[in-house]
């Protein structure tokens, strides 16, 4: 079946590099606060499908990228939702600068979930569900794995964004300055790296993503085919929004909070969020636990063959296994 899609309505873009999994749905939604979210929907046709993923990205993410991952799943005898966050891929944008990293709090990325998990997944998809999530949406997966319990009965999340290393204070001195800055009117200034840029082939040699040239390269094709889902660098306003919202994920009683299953992949050679952050965690977890995919980059699931393959194997086990 090819993708279905209302032509006044959202769009996927389709690449030979890329091609949308077939049988998708694509339309927007509205939440309470009134953000339109772009999303999509695989349905299996698999009569004894397994449930349904739902898969949230990490910050500048978008559903394209995930295309070769959604075929992963869907072979697996998985439906799969997923959806762009608010202020990123072909959700709404926030600011007049479409292309800055911007969110008013973190909890607006609760209210994007649970309103996606209330409109279209409970409605639309079969259960059980099950929560994937990518660094920054590995925290918003980890937050709402602490606010109600019967949302998802599983939560698998690669190199969730626990913490950055390097700063020069603690995630809630960050978390203070930054909110000082947006006090005095600069929510809105970005904050980049010396030579940040668009993708190509010539920022692939010493990125800190994928070690895997071809698949680095399909997300370069997708911007060039639709530069208007391409998200830059974080404004401050952001930055104090995660900086805070990864304080209280390194709280005392967070762990306890957390009630479901989960199983956390760090990266060994993550350089943008903190491995070490995601094994302290992981050690105090009541109902959940981690583990160390050597040689790998920060995304996981653009990885090369043999990285994929472990993430692959920890998913199948960890979703098969017997709840404690």
């Amino acid at each position: 079946m090819n993708a279905i899609v209302d032509p006044d309505g959202p769009q996927l873009c389709n690449l030979p590099s890329n091609p949308i999994p077939p049988g998708a749905r694509v339309a927007y939604m509205r939440t309470s606060d009134n953000v339109r979210l772009r999303y999509a929907l695989w349905r299996n046709a698999d009569v004894k499908n397994k449930g349904t993923i739902c898969l949230v990205h990490g910050r500048t993410e978008f559903i394209e990228k995930y295309f070769e991952t959604i075929g992963d799943f869907l072979r697996r005898g998985f439906n799969v939702a997923t959806f762009d966050w608010r202020g990123q891929g072909g959700s709404d944008r926030l600011t007049a600068n479409s292309r800055l990293g911007y969110v008013d709090q973190f909890d607006d990325y609760w209210t994007d979930l649970s309103c996606f998990h209330s409109e279209i997944l409970l409605p639309d998809c079969p259960p059980p569900f099950y929560l994937v999530g990518h660094s920054m949406g590995g925290l918003a997966s980890l937050m709402a794995a602490t606010r109600d319990r019967l949302m998802f009965d599983r939560a698998f999340l690669s190199a969730p964004m626990l913490a950055i290393e390097g700063q020069p204070l603690s995630m809630a001195g960050m978390a203070r300055l930054a909110e000082a800055l947006c006090y005095i009117g600069l929510g809105h200034l970005p904050i980049g790296r010396k030579g940040d840029k668009s993708p190509g082939e010539d920022t692939f040699p010493g990125n800190v993503l994928t070690s895997d040239f071809h698949r680095y390269m399909r997300t370069v094709d997708v911007f060039r085919a639709r530069p208007d889902l391409e998200v830059s660098s974080p404004g401050i306003r952001w930055l104090a929004a995660a900086f805070r919202a990864m304080a209280r994920a390194g709280d005392d009683d967070f762990p306890g909070r957390v009630q479901i299953p989960v199983l956390m992949l760090a990266a060994a050679r993550d350089e943008v969020v903190s491995t070490a952050a995601i094994e302290q965690l992981g050690l105090r977890l009541r109902t959940g636990r981690h583990a160390v995919i050597a040689n790998a980059r920060h995304e996981m699931f653009i990885e090369n063959d043999d990285i994929r393959g472990q993430v692959f194997a920890a998913f199948d086990a960890f979703i098969t296994e017997q709840s404690p």
